[in-house]
């Protein structure tokens, strides 16, 4: 296994690096790199190294989603709350009707057994769309509208949904009882305790990081530990009551977030170095499920239906957009963004072989061609389309987090060492101020107040100082360093 990681990370940086270089999302290349090296190609990763792949993944996954809850913010939920909820069923059941229509005749599978696949193929990949949603959000891009944040919202409960459905339908094509009742009314359930089941810990943990003065790497831990057992949770409850554990991860960064806002800002800034090699393994393992020789079988007929279920689901995606603000052509980029599958495909797209279904191999060489298909041409489409097209504000918030970044600043509750006398002090407040320099052209500044720390005073009522930092200026270890110890 070890072996099997470091291969990972041979092949993954130069390929990420590579496709970047031509100005192409670099999860492709490490989705391409995953199918080279993987069982199905080369064979170079371990069968112990699949065998504990989705755990990977999962865990990958559960980061980027932490991530994400640290961007979500209560006024952008409210904005795009209504449209996020239709965009999370309507698209996908556009799509499972073109494909129950179209796949029994091109494929020679009967209507269940197409409306089983058109599940599978119903469903949008949050690898693949979270991570580009989320450097648009750090960025500013579409932040005045909430695109992204729709986007990104909307995905994650799309997959909700549309498992449920698949489980509906494949109990019926088994010939097993199925209670219609009980299995739908789990999609809003599941829902509101995943989010409950996020509000709650999320809240604990809060209140901890408020009570003992924890350093950033203990307090990130936390809440991936958390996050993890969260996970854990969803399985263990699954056969009495389902659980939308994914929502709840990010319901964890949306509670610190709302509540102390400098807290979540350090431990999205851990998270964001984590997430270097949490990409690395999602997207080449992810690429490693895909079995080329399968999706072959599945041939021109196969490309077809998945196309004709694309276009219904683009006409979904348009349709549900129509009480936003947004203009035609970043409703064209959401129908893009709602392109890419993988995740939900490798995982769920073997399951009607498994269980026996006449059309299973059918149904499985579909869904790895669909991967293949959408997920690189996803990712492109996005990447090229939300740079044109999802405008930035004349003020937009990731000035300071570029300015932040560049200058290397720490944020509340971190303590910093001068070093021309080595003297430790403590950040305890953060001002983001635009300079009105000129009218046009506003400068971002961010000040820092500083409490000396001794062990006579009470913190606040000590020494302080204030540190004012602009464009321009020396970065911030030329004269001080955050102290981690």
């Amino acid at each position: 296994m070890a072996f099997g990681l470091a291969l990972i990370v041979i092949i993954g940086l130069p390929a990420d690096a590579l496709f970047r270089r031509f100005g192409l999302p670099g999860l492709v290349g490490m989705l391409l790199a995953g199918i080279v090296v993987g069982p199905y190609a080369l064979g170079w990763l371990s069968p112990e190294m699949m065998r504990v792949s989705a755990d990977f993944r999962m865990i990958a996954l559960i980061v980027i989603l932490l991530r994400a809850g640290f961007e979500l913010r209560r006024d952008t939920l409210n904005r795009i709350g209504g449209p996020a909820l239709i965009m999370s069923c309507v698209p996908a059941m556009f799509e499972i009707g073109a494909v129950t229509l179209l796949a029994p005749p091109l494929l020679g599978i009967t209507t269940i057994e197409a409306a089983a696949l058109g599940c599978i193929l119903g469903a949008v990949s949050p690898a693949v769309v979270v991570p580009l949603m989320i450097d648009f959000m750090e960025r500013g891009k579409g932040a005045d509208k909430g695109i992204p944040t729709l986007i990104l919202a909307a995905s994650s409960i799309d997959d909700v949904f549309v498992i449920v459905i698949f489980t509906i339908v494949l109990g019926i094509a088994v010939g097993g009882e199925v209670n219609w009742v009980w299995q739908l009314a789990g999609i809003p359930i599941s829902i509101v305790l995943g989010i409950l089941a996020g509000l709650i810990p999320g809240y604990l943990l809060l209140r901890i990081f408020q009570r003992y003065d924890l350093k950033p790497p203990r307090r990130t831990l936390m809440v991936l530990g958390t996050a993890v057992a969260l996970t854990w949770l969803e399985k263990v409850v699954h056969p009495y009551v389902p659980v939308a554990a994914l929502l709840g991860v990010m319901a964890i960064g949306f509670i610190i977030l709302e509540k102390e806002e400098a807290v979540a800002h350090i431990i999205s800034g851990r998270l964001k170095k984590l997430w270097v090699f949490a990409e690395l393994l999602l997207f080449v393992l992810v690429g490693a499920q895909v079995n080329v020789g399968v999706a072959i079988k599945a041939g021109l007929a196969g490309t077809v239906v998945i196309l004709g279920g694309l276009v219904a689901r683009s006409v979904g995606t348009y349709i549900s957009l129509a009480g936003t603000n947004f203009t035609r052509v970043e409703k064209l980029f959401t129908v893009v963004a709602y392109i890419p599958k993988a995740t939900v495909q490798a995982a769920i797209g073997a399951m009607p072989l498994a269980a026996g279904l006449a059309g299973g191999e059918v149904i499985l060489a579909v869904a790895v061609l669909s991967i293949l298909l959408t997920a690189p041409v996803g990712a492109i489409g996005i990447k090229i389309m939300g740079e044109r097209v999802l405008a930035e504000g004349q003020r937009p918030a990731y000035r300071f987090k570029e300015l932040r970044q560049g200058l290397g600043l720490p944020r509340v509750g971190e303590r910093i060492r001068r070093r021309s006398d080595g003297a430790v002090w403590k950040v305890i407040e953060e001002r983001e101020t635009w300079l009105e320099a000129a009218a046009e052209h506003p400068v971002p500044e961010i000040q820092l107040r500083i409490w000396r720390e001794s062990p006579e005073d009470q913190p606040g009522r000590g020494p302080t100082r204030e540190l004012s930092f602009g464009p321009g200026d020396d970065s911030f270890d030329r004269a001080w360093e955050i102290v981690y110890a």
